[in-house]
């Protein structure tokens, strides 16, 4: 059955980015009508979901995939600048919902854990006092610290040190004030203040089609997955925040900005211990070089989680491959996304990317022991039987053409938009979930641009360095940070 009025908005998916997406505008536009339809029978159930990722707030802390080394030997902070001024910006709106009661207890979805890196090796230490000199005078990572001292990084991270061989350089770099977050629970949240300002939220719900109405409007069909009745309605503007599925989404909705993208899943494992024991040992994110040939999503670290007020670690990830653009995907995904304009990218790319080919196949035929190995190389004294092995989310890598090569893989996120804005969808994997509040400032921007000038006043109340930057203002960034710490009740 149709409605017979079209809604303002509807949102496909039910994690962070919808959530962000339903949030704001409901503060925005309170008298517009939003739906949200989500296929599972709850929301944060795939890659939000705590255990299906690592729960860091990326802000370019400990990530060192955001500066990689140029051929000269350099590095440039300007990736992690840009990354870290982006979570500033979540932050901000976060802290605005606990300050008018939108959303509880901060320490529910976000806690103080110190961000660390570890590398050994002449190459990789040198590299990591370059990274480190790069970084020490920026505001936004003011008070990070290096050392290559074993007693000073015990302190850090005992479980890093303890029973390891001398002999072999390293270096570590931490910053205090890192955090945890819990993207399942902080998503739940904005569903819950999106409803609570009239959203409605369709579980069980699955979107099948799109089309685009002769007035303007989109026709969403969707199916019941308890009971399997069809049903269809149309809306003004739609948002697919679907994961994986937002590219088959897009393609469904036949818009030609979507032509020569194609997705490549990762799947990953982590090792798991809630041993308190073995937790009480380390409080801290600790993140290393990524293997010859692995994606950068896949740089190993040994992270301190904290998930429902009950703390534990997590190891890897351990890359695998499944052709499903999400755990509760479909085997036939990887193929039925391939079209004529896609074909050729995504050829492409398994031709200029064999070592990450040869990568994946590698972590497929790891045994148990073997993952238990790589642990070690964190933490020596690792027993295998203290850690279980889970599966996490599955990540959509993008594939899309490039005039030079074909096509390239892209790591990170981008907003595909039709031309005339009625609707957006979001491709892509880390860091968004820590960025999702500027991603989804984008989306308005690009989708509402008649709406710019009436939100301003509204947006700087909720975010009030939106449109500026930090890093450049020392005594702004200073005092933005020390309050939404405040308010958050982390570390500064």
């Amino acid at each position: 059955m149709t409605s017979p009025e079209p809604v303002d908005v509807v949102l496909i998916g039910g994690g962070i980015m919808s959530a962000t997406l339903a949030s704001l505008i409901t503060e925005l536009e309170p008298d517009w009508t939003v739906e949200i339809f989500e296929r599972l029978g709850d929301v944060a159930q795939e890659s939000s979901n705590p255990w299906n990722n690592a729960g860091t707030g990326h802000a370019a802390l400990c990530e060192l995939n955001y500066m990689p080394e140029g051929k000269d030997g350099s590095v440039d902070p300007a990736k992690a600048i840009g990354i870290n001024e982006q979570f500033q910006q979540s932050r901000q709106y976060w802290s605005h919902l606990v300050e008018t009661g939108a959303i509880s207890e901060p320490s529910t979805f976000i806690n103080t854990v110190p961000h660390m890196t570890f590398v050994t090796g002449e190459h990789d230490v040198t590299y990591l006092r370059n990274r480190y000199d790069a970084l020490k005078d920026q505001p936004l990572f003011a008070g990070i610290e290096f050392s290559d001292d074993s007693r000073r990084i015990a302190k850090w991270a005992p479980l890093l040190m303890t029973g390891r061989r001398s002999g072999v350089p390293f270096a570590a770099t931490r910053v205090e004030a890192g955090t945890d977050v819990d993207f399942g629970a902080l998503t739940r949240q904005l569903f819950a203040s999106a409803i609570d300002n009239g959203a409605k939220l369709r579980l069980n719900h699955e979107v099948r089609r799109l089309k685009k109405n002769r007035d303007g409007t989109w026709r969403i069909g969707y199916r019941r997955t308890v009971g399997r009745a069809p049903g269809a309605i149309d809306a003004r503007f739609v948002f697919v925040g679907a994961g994986g599925w937002a590219l088959k989404l897009l393609q469904k909705a036949g818009i030609p900005e979507i032509d020569g993208y194609g997705v490549f899943p990762i799947s990953g494992q982590f090792l798991r211990t809630d041993d308190p024991a073995i937790v009480a040992k380390h409080q801290a994110k600790v993140y290393s070089q990524a293997a010859v040939g692995a994606p950068p999503m896949s740089v190993p670290h040994l992270d301190t989680r904290v998930v429902d007020g009950k703390p534990s670690l997590l190891f890897g990830p351990y890359a695998g491959f499944s052709p499903k653009f999400l755990k509760n995907g479909s085997i036939l995904d990887i193929v039925t996304q391939v079209r004529p304009k896609n074909l050729g990218p995504m050829l492409s790319v398994a031709r200029d990317n064999p070592s990450l080919l040869t990568y994946l196949i590698g972590e497929l035929l790891a045994s148990r022991k073997k993952k238990v190995a790589a642990l070690r190389a964190f933490m020596p004294t690792a027993d295998g039987s203290d850690w279980e092995l889970i599966t996490a989310g599955q990540r959509a890598q993008v594939m899309k053409k490039d005039p030079k090569k074909g096509g390239v893989l892209q790591f990170g996120t981008e907003v595909i938009a039709a031309g005339d804005g009625t609707i957006a969808g979001l491709l892509g994997a880390s860091p968004g979930a820590s960025t999702a509040v500027p991603i989804m400032l984008d989306v308005l921007r690009t989708c509402f641009p008649g709406k710019a000038d009436e939100w301003d006043e509204a947006l700087r109340t909720m975010i009030p360095t939106v449109g500026t930057t930090l890093n450049d203002k020392p005594e702004l960034a200073d005092e933005v940070l020390t309050r939404t710490a405040r308010v958050l009740g982390i570390a500064r």
